[in-house]
């Protein structure tokens, strides 16, 4: 089945529904009949944009709403002097699971891991699949030093994980960077800083968690 993706802003999608709902309260039809139809469409309304931010595969927040969130959690942060961190995550050898068990297999695991990160995160944390195999989570109030506790939690749980598809047990295991608002002026600082941050932990050896800094 083909994922259906609506490429929509939310803020297009929000002027889109506005406009409808005025067109129709200017209908020269009784109120009742009105009422009816502005609650069907703010239904389908709510339904489209939630489609818009979410990943069809993982039912996580996807990129484009990670970079708008990303970007006004930053901002937020910086205002009001507070703790912010970023992680990126990425599955260890993602490709050659999808070469030798398919693409079926490939997607088992990355809803599984998806399962695992909101068992893992709290509800304040805000989890996005960015693209492929690799996660981002935003950690509000939280510097980088205490987001290694949640991330090398989460770790553990992927690799005492038992992954199973069609009768094959899968050893599983991601690789972490972590980085934070700290001395960091931009989003595109911090991103890069936990890009780094997860190709250390890549270099020396995977099933890791490291920090930038």
């Amino acid at each position: 089945m083909t994922d259906i993706n609506f490429d929509l802003p939310s803020d297009v999608l929000d002027e889109i529904q506005q406009n409808i709902q005025s067109i129709i309260e200017s209908f020269d039809i009784p109120d009742d009949n009105k009422f009816d139809v502005i609650r069907k469409i703010n239904f389908m309304y709510t339904q489209t944009k939630q489609l818009s931010i979410t990943d069809a595969l993982t039912n996580l927040y996807n990129r484009r709403y990670f970079e708008t969130t990303f970007a006004r959690e930053f901002a937020r942060a910086k205002r009001y002097n507070s703790q912010l961190s970023l992680v990126v995550v990425d599955i260890d050898w993602f490709k050659k699971i999808n070469d030798t068990y398919g693409h079926s297999c490939g997607d088992y695991v990355l809803r599984e891991l998806s399962w695992l990160m909101a068992e893992n995160f709290r509800q304040t944390d805000i989890i996005f699949r960015y693209g492929g195999e690799e996660f981002v989570i935003l950690l509000t109030e939280t510097d980088g030093n205490s987001a290694i506790i949640p991330v090398e939690r989460l770790r553990r749980a992927v690799e005492d994980n038992k992954f199973k598809f069609k009768g094959v047990e899968l050893n599983v295991t991601i690789s972490a960077g972590i980085s934070s608002n700290k001395d960091v002026n931009e989003v595109c600082q911090m991103f890069d800083n936990a890009d780094k941050a997860l190709y250390q932990a890549k270099e020396e050896g995977r099933n890791r968690v490291r920090t930038f800094g």
